[in-house]
């Protein structure tokens, strides 16, 4: 073979790889595509369920354009249920109990990756193997010792045990990325005469930031969605918090869906926000704590 032929087979050969690798890209696209659509749906029938009458919600086929668009059923809500109070509730609640888990949960992942001490390893097991316990296993000692302390229909239950350690599952995602971090800045610091806790201040937190706004944002959706602890701890209906008050919207008898919906689309509005406005670092963070264990 000689050489122009060699450089026909060659060309044909990319020509065929080029083609097979868009086939491969324009089907897994397609595959995308397709999740995409089926993952929104409930979303879009919430949204298109939010402006209908009461009547035509259940209608089948189901109507996805409203007709007549009720705009009011946004207003109706604030009418039906103090909604505005329910959502300061909840911005206090979650708003508190994010920066405790933060805080707590970063320290705590300092000391595991960051100092020596006797016993570390074994801790971190023991702290690793909490995850495993099932919540509702510890929910009647955890009730019986709020109620001792007179914690009952306040907001300590829903605040307080966040400052406390923080979580194992996000101990253990800020270690993995503490890990990561070069040793040599703790001893520069040192040298520099900076204590432990200024170390953990001024050094680890600053670079820990992608780790820190994944369990922002995590920390955030669990508290702000949050049903089963309000609805054990709450119990004056002005305490209630948003997850617990669209619940008024059921009845025994019946229920407004209508309502239900509007109030829904309300609740889930800043969970989306949050994650369109920090995507990028959520995304960071999750890519820079699996580097090193």
């Amino acid at each position: 073979m000689n050489r122009a032929d060699s450089t026909l087979a060659g060309s044909a050969w990319l020509a065929r790889r080029s083609t097979r690798t868009r086939v491969q890209q324009a089907v897994l696209y397609v595959v995308i595509l397709t999740g995409a659509v089926g993952l929104s749906v409930p979303l879009l029938w919430l949204i298109s369920s939010s402006l209908k009458d009461q009547a035509r919600i259940f209608i089948y086929p189901p109507q996805w354009i409203p007709d007549p668009v009720r705009w009011d059923n946004y207003s109706r809500v604030f009418e039906q249920i103090p909604f505005l109070r329910f959502y300061w509730n909840t911005i206090v609640v979650t708003g508190l109990a994010v920066v405790g888990q933060l805080l707590s949960a970063s320290l705590v992942a300092f000391g595991f990756a960051r100092l020596r001490f006797p016993g570390r390893d074994a801790l971190f097991l023991i702290l690793l193997s909490t995850i495993m316990i099932p919540y509702h296993v510890t929910l009647i000692p955890t009730f019986v010792l709020f109620r001792i302390l007179g914690w009952l229909d306040t907001y300590a239950p829903l605040i307080l045990p966040y400052w406390l350690g923080g979580g194992a599952f996000y101990i253990f995602l800020l270690r993995q990325f503490y890990m990561r971090l070069p040793i040599e800045l703790d001893d520069a610091a040192r040298i520099d005469g900076a204590s432990t806790l200024g170390i953990y201040w001024r050094i680890i937190l600053p670079q820990a930031m992608p780790a820190l706004g994944v369990v922002a944002i995590f920390t955030f959706l669990n508290h702000w969605n949050d049903f089963f602890n309000p609805l054990i701890y709450l119990n004056t209906t002005e305490k209630y918090t948003l997850a617990l008050g669209i619940n008024l919207f059921r009845g025994y008898q019946t229920t407004q869906w209508n309502l239900l919906m509007a109030a829904s689309v309300m609740v889930t509005a800043p969970c989306i926000l949050l994650y369109a406005l920090a995507q990028r670092y959520f995304i960071q963070g999750i890519v820079f704590t699996g580097l090193k264990g």
